[in-house]
């Protein structure tokens, strides 16, 4: 099975959940993170820097757990958001 290379729309919604759980994570370390989410440190370093644009989903909720943020703060719309008002999930 090939895999279809991602949309500059896919990068783009990777990098803007990396830098939001950068910012929720703020002077926690890496590791203290990580544990607590269940994954390890270098999965959550890909995630923050956009090197794994589209986490699994249950990543990215035990991660939101992890930090205390609602999952809908991650889960902003950018700009491929649809025209509904939905946003599209990260």
């Amino acid at each position: 099975m090939v895999r279809l290379p991602l949309t500059p729309d896919e990068l783009d919604r990777g990098r803007r959940l990396g830098a939001a759980l950068r910012a929720a994570r703020g002077s926690t370390s890496l590791g203290a993170v990580a544990e607590a989410a269940g994954i390890s440190v270098e999965t959550l370093r890909k995630i923050e820097t956009g090197r794994i644009p589209t986490p699994a989903f249950f990543t990215v909720v035990a991660l939101a757990g992890a930090l205390g943020v609602p999952l809908e703060e991650l889960a902003e719309p950018g700009p491929g958001a649809r025209a509904t008002g939905r946003a599209r999930a990260c």
